[in-house]
């Protein structure tokens, strides 16, 4: 695995493991959870020790079933992050949302929290309040936002006490709309990581004729090919999710890959779309 060192020293890997849909979507389903476990354990054993999730994901479901595998690890090992929801960010419920994190993943403190996406009725100076409170009481490392436009990063750089480490916010080949906005490089100019989620765009990419040519001509597939434009870009890491072993190799392999300068400009030209995942 590659990391990336943060202001602290502490190291987070540029490739992760994302949860989305892992014991349900916004509400918990128990049908799959041995296949869910499995699968983030296959994760671990392979090396991808960032583990992201959200209190949102399957209701909470989801952070009990990381819990669940993480037990069976040496914490200081892991790099776990976790995400407080919209509508829990006034400052007490931020305080009791975290603890509902901790409680269901088993631990004790997470490496990374972040607003899982702006809440427009709630001030950012308010939850940042608890969240400044949650660094100083050991129970999160690091702190960072997700889905946050310009502006509103800017902000929430302004009320953390301590470095943003991350926007995390859908970024691929197809969808580039934070380069756009201008968040990409005014994290790059900050220190601030841009952690892409849907980089395959949820598989899609991997039919565009551009990174298909150029997957075949290097001998490698059209996912590494989209993940290694991301992560040669500076300051820019990766969540790809996959519940299938082999996807999870594939990933991996992205890290050896080495595309071209005239690689990199073809994707770079490749047509974009405006669309976004969340709406500003």
């Amino acid at each position: 695995m590659i990391y990336e060192t943060l202001y602290n020293g502490d190291l987070i890997p540029i490739l992760g493991q994302g949860t989305w849909g892992l014991g349900g979507g916004m509400y918990p389903d128990y049908s799959r959870d041995d296949s869910a476990r499995e699968i983030i354990r296959t994760a671990i054993e392979l090396g991808y020790i960032h583990i992201d999730t959200a209190e949102m994901y399957g209701g909470g479901h989801t952070e009990e079933l990381v819990g669940q595998v993480i037990q069976d690890y040496r914490r200081q090992d892991l790099f776990i992050t976790s995400k407080v929801w919209h509508i829990t960010m006034r400052y007490q419920d931020t305080l009791q949302a975290l603890d509902g994190s901790l409680k269901r993943l088993g631990t004790n403190y997470l490496d990374l929290y972040l607003i899982h996406r702006p809440n427009k009725d709630i001030p950012l100076e308010e939850t940042f309040r608890a969240l400044n409170e949650l660094v100083k009481q050991g129970k999160v490392r690091h702190l960072g936002v997700s889905n946050f436009n310009l502006d509103q990063l800017v902000r929430a750089q302004g009320h953390s006490e301590t470095p943003l480490v991350t926007n995390q916010v859908p970024y691929n080949l197809h969808n580039r709309l934070y380069v756009k906005n201008g968040v990409l490089d005014f994290c790059q100019k900050n220190n601030i990581l841009l952690t892409a989620y849907s980089p395959i765009e949820r598989g899609h990419l991997v039919s565009d004729p551009t990174v298909r040519n150029i997957a075949e001509r290097l001998g490698a597939t059209p996912a590494q090919v989209a993940l290694q434009w991301l992560l040669r870009q500076p300051g820019v890491i990766a969540l790809p999710m996959s519940t299938r072993k082999d996807h999870l190799l594939e990933n991996l392999g992205a890290l050896d890959l080495d595309l071209s300068g005239d690689d990199f400009e073809a994707l770079n030209q490749i047509e974009l779309s405006e669309e976004s995942l969340w709406p500003e």
